[in-house]
């Protein structure tokens, strides 16, 4: 067991991320180029797809400063059920390159994440500070070049029962359509239709 500081667990293994690693090459050009926020691409880990979310220069929108800010979310959650939720253990890691084995970040106590519609995303604000990520002698960062990665292990999973979604068309289009029927008296038929017209992308008839 690592240390616990405030409400999560620093420690160091040997052995890499089960899941997910990313690997950044020429990592100050994230900085150079203004790039507030980098997404990695998609992996699969308990039947679900998740991604892991890097601010290189900290999570301006929590106001985060002088620390690196890096998440796991979830992925593709529009096929799953209505109330759907996910709660998973997760850890998150940073390569040490000279000594080979890696710092890990995790809840204290192991604690597992709800994962739900409302909030795919979970992490640290203050992953590491930028001055010990660049330190070279802490081996994070060599040659600009950097290894990040992820384990989540699904504890459990569960729906809150069937639902819907109400969709309103806002300032919907206000159409009038006028059928003018000539010599009416004449008519001999039964039933008659107007010509086809459209309304709201729907193609519509009077009869």
């Amino acid at each position: 067991m690592g240390d616990e500081i405030d409400g999560f667990t620093r420690s160091v293994s040997e052995a890499p991320p089960t899941h997910y690693t990313v690997k950044i090459q020429y990592f100050s050009l994230l900085l150079k180029n203004s790039v507030e926020k980098y997404e990695s691409g998609d992996f699969e880990a308990g039947g679900y797809k998740w991604k892991l979310i890097l601010y290189p220069a900290g999570n301006k929108s929590k106001n985060v400063k002088e620390h690196i800010s890096v998440y796991l979310a979830m992925e593709n959650t529009s096929s799953l059920p209505h109330g759907w939720e996910v709660y998973a253990v997760f850890r998150l890691f940073l390569l040490d390159q000279d000594k080979d084995n890696f710092l890990i970040l995790q809840d204290a106590m192991g604690a597992e994440r709800r994962f739900h519609r409302l909030k795919r995303e979970w992490g640290f604000d203050e992953f590491i500070p930028i001055k010990a990520f660049n330190d070279a002698s802490n081996g994070f960062l060599l040659e600009d070049t950097c290894v990040f990665g992820a384990e989540v292990f699904v504890s459990k999973e569960r729906s809150t029962g069937e639902g819907e979604c109400l969709s309103m068309i806002k300032d919907a289009p206000s159409i009038k359509h006028v059928w003018r029927i000539e010599n009416f008296s004449k008519l001999r038929s039964e039933c008659c239709d107007s010509q086809v017209f459209s309304s709201g992308d729907q193609k519509w008839y009077q009869r």
